[in-house]
């Protein structure tokens, strides 16, 4: 007898009943294990910040700050030496730079999705993943945007690209360039999901701060938490500006990656100019995302010790996510293919054919087995409830979506109208340690993250556990209901 049923006979709702006498219905398994106090989710959650790390965080961050350092030696020889340091020629003019920006890009939509679009939908299952997808999505832009900065070879002259008051006479930006598109883009983008993360935070920083002994600490997070009482009025209001940022950060998770595409659409080259790029490029980032979150959240379940937290359950329905998201991409994928071969234009016809079958058609086949083939494995239920055949999937779907976007600028570029202007390409190691050091970046952030605030939203796992216990109660009094 569980302790739910014992509960419900001692506060005389109905007579204690044996199990063996109830239907069996198809009940599925809890989102939070180990039926949790609301203590206990305090306590665990808040542990990893409490006491030292053990030696798997330590052996993770090393590793994340070496790759970050390998990326900031590059980085520092290139802003000394020049950008003639990458393998970029007349020909390929784009290559793993713009590569690097799209992908980090495309990583940081899964956070916003799960955390916004999910919030609206009222999907429970997010608030064991939401909080670490969000800070995923921060680290993310923050490693695009340092792309778009070297790439200009002058990274200290960044803020010209913003329109600002300025003494150089008419001198201004211009808007029809989409690098001024995507400095509107991105920082909306990053300002929006700061915000929704730092209100969604409010409520765990309080209980934080409640926890912590007079020192710089406690003042720290009195600070954050911006006098968080835990009254009715508090919430209420917690309540509807978290509503109303997720709305508002619900329609940037299509914009910013529309925009990104339309860096590409609005060129004339073959294979660019395409209408399904924005479509097409909002999948393959939720795709990608996805996957890095399924990554993230595999790690951090290992590393934190949060295995009742981040339950096979999670993990299968972002698997279902990641099955519908390649399918799309598939689909994205035999689409340009057939508008190329319909258009009857023999540019678009060859660039594609090019693709499959020219020099880079290693990294095309590379692109189709990751992020189509593979995936497929997940249709099956025992490849879902497999943590670390997931962790493998999700590591080759960033594989082969890193791909596509290298597929999709250099392979257009090498090859364009006239053969007199054809080129190759190959990245220099200089390239090759500025896309380790953005890895670098990203996890040596994410492994910070994960010691000095909550990964998983207590406030947000107590509801889900509450209403659980709801359910449950109403399940069993209605299962008694029929017995009688």
């Amino acid at each position: 007898m569980g302790s739910l049923d014992t509960a419900l006979a001692v506060d005389g709702v109905v007579p204690r009943v044996e199990r063996r006498d109830l239907p069996s219905p198809r009940v599925q398994a809890p989102l939070i294990q180990g039926d949790k106090t609301f203590a206990e989710v305090t306590r665990e959650v808040c542990a990893p910040m409490d006491r030292r790390p053990g030696l798997a965080w330590w052996g993770a961050f090393l590793v994340a700050a070496a790759a970050l350092a390998v990326g900031v030696a590059a980085e520092t020889y290139q802003l000394f030496t020049g950008i003639g340091t990458w393998g970029l020629n007349n020909t390929v003019g784009w290559a793993f730079d713009i590569t690097n920006f799209v992908f980090w890009i495309g990583i940081g939509h899964a956070g916003t999705l799960i955390s916004a679009i999910l919030f609206l939908l009222r999907q429970r299952w997010r608030t064991s993943v939401n909080r670490a997808a969000e800070a995923m999505t921060l680290f993310a832009v923050m490693c695009a945007g340092v792309f778009p900065l070297i790439h200009m070879g002058r990274p200290w002259l960044g803020y010209w690209i913003f329109p600002y008051p300025n003494f150089r006479g008419s001198l201004w930006i211009n808007f029809r360039s989409p690098l001024a598109w995507d400095a509107f883009a991105i920082s909306t983008y990053f300002i929006i999901s700061a915000t929704f993360w730092f209100i969604g935070l409010m409520p765990d920083l309080a209980t934080v701060r409640d926890r912590l002994p007079e020192g710089a600490r406690k003042k720290l997070f009195t600070i954050l938490s911006f006098g968080w009482d835990g009254s009715f009025r508090t919430w209420h209001r917690y309540e509807l500006v978290y509503l109303l940022l997720a709305g508002l950060a619900t329609p940037l998770v299509i914009s910013v990656h529309t925009i990104v595409s339309w860096d590409f659409a609005t060129s004339v080259i073959p294979g660019w100019h395409a209408t399904i790029f924005p479509p097409y490029f909002v999948a393959g980032a939720i795709f990608s995302g996805m996957a890095m979150v399924l990554t993230l959240m595999i790690l951090a379940r290992m590393l934190m010790h949060l295995e009742d937290y981040i339950t096979p359950r999670h993990v299968d329905v972002m698997c279902k996510l990641v099955i519908l998201t390649s399918g799309i991409v598939g689909l994205a994928y035999l689409t340009e293919f057939f508008t190329a071969a319909y258009s009857g234009n023999p540019y678009e016809q060859f660039v594609f054919l090019n693709r499959a079958m020219g020099p880079f058609g290693w990294a095309y086949w590379t692109m189709v087995c990751c992020n189509v083939v593979v995936p497929q494995v997940l249709w099956f239920r025992k490849v879902r409830r497999s943590l670390g055949a997931v962790f493998v999937v999700s590591l080759l779907v960033n594989v082969g979506m890193w791909f596509e976007r290298f597929v999709i600028i250099v392979t257009s570029l090498h090859r364009d109208f006239l053969p007199s202007s054809w080129g190759g390409y190959s990245p220099t190691i200089i390239e090759v340690a500025t896309l380790v050091g953005s890895f670098g970046l990203f996890f040596t952030l994410f492994l910070v993250f994960c010691r000095v605030l909550p990964v998983i939203a207590m406030a947000e796992v107590k509801g889900v556990i509450a209403h659980e216990r709801h359910h449950a109660a109403a399940h069993r009094h209605a299962a008694y209901e029929e017995q009688r």
